[in-house]
């Protein structure tokens, strides 16, 4: 198995938002904002390449939406999902497999583009993975919610028969699945059934934290993002997975720190905190 790292730019979103009940003066110490209190967020994803498969993991903001949509996010650097993978010698009909996180339109939206006039797969050879209770969740959004789930951005990939949905529990846990080669850890805080990637592979141990750590600064429990449907929830989930990739030396790698793309973590006497800033390419 080989992983490498997709960069797709950033965008901004305000930090107040990212932190919850964290004040500023103490958040801004690890994610500086602008004058507007918006901070840098990466949209960083990983793709597997395991035997013949060939799997990312989330899909960015894509291009489709309009600009009036795209400058509330400010978005910086490049964002052309061809681009980036043909930095590592591959090409979008090359994907054999798009793990969907979740669906909230910064991690799906790359998933359809505009054809002509109509919205298409952009991997058009590939199994788009989800499961059955985040999807229900998306299609059926609630009023908090309903912002981060536009259709547009996964109906047409159910239209094109090309979703699959992964056997998991709603539970909060990790768990096997025979359809992809890493493990799943499921979580409830941020929205419904949120899937982490739990990658092992090269004697090193990876966990994809997309949004239940967005930043190295969201290591402290209370450090929870305002977009949580059940912060309380989050809470409760960071602490046990915190403590096991401390217990096994779990690296953290993160889809929106515009700053770090991954770390090891430690336990202090305030609990799980930041060890070593570390690099994808620093392990293989």
């Amino acid at each position: 198995m080989k992983l490498y790292s997709v960069n797709l730019g950033t965008f901004k979103l305000d930090g107040g938002a990212m932190f919850g009940v964290v004040p500023k003066s103490i958040w801004q110490r690890t994610n500086p904002s602008d004058e507007n209190n918006l901070c840098n967020w990466a949209l960083r994803l990983l793709l597997i390449e395991d035997g013949d498969r060939l799997i990312l993991v989330d899909t960015g903001m894509g291009h489709k939406q309009s600009e009036k949509f795209f400058g509330y996010y400010y978005r910086g650097g490049h964002h052309d999902i061809d681009r980036a993978l043909a930095e590592h010698g591959f090409h979008r009909d090359d994907i054999t497999d798009v793990f969907l996180t979740h669906m909230h339109f910064d991690h799906v939206g790359g998933s359809v583009m505009m054809e002509g006039d109509k919205l298409v797969p952009t991997f058009k050879n590939a199994k788009y993975w989800s499961n059955k209770h985040h999807w229900d969740w998306a299609e059926n959004p609630n009023p908090r919610e309903k912002a981060s789930f536009l259709q547009e951005n996964f109906a047409p990939l159910k239209a094109a028969d090309q979703v699959s949905f992964v056997d998991i529990p709603r539970d909060t846990g990790l768990y096997e699945t025979p359809d992809l080669p890493f493990k799943i850890y499921v979580v409830n805080g941020h929205t419904e059934a949120q899937m982490l990637p739990f990658i092992e592979t090269g004697g090193e141990k990876i966990l994809y934290t997309a949004d239940l750590l967005a930043s190295v600064g969201h290591l402290p429990l209370p450090y929870v993002m305002g977009y949580d449907v059940r912060p309380l929830q989050t809470m409760a989930e960071k602490a046990p997975i915190l403590e096991h990739c401390v217990k096994d030396n779990i690296k953290l790698f993160f889809e929106h720190d515009a700053q770090n793309e991954m770390c090891s973590v430690k336990m202090t006497e305030k609990g799980v905190r930041l060890d070593q800033i570390l690099q994808l390419n620093d392990l293989f």
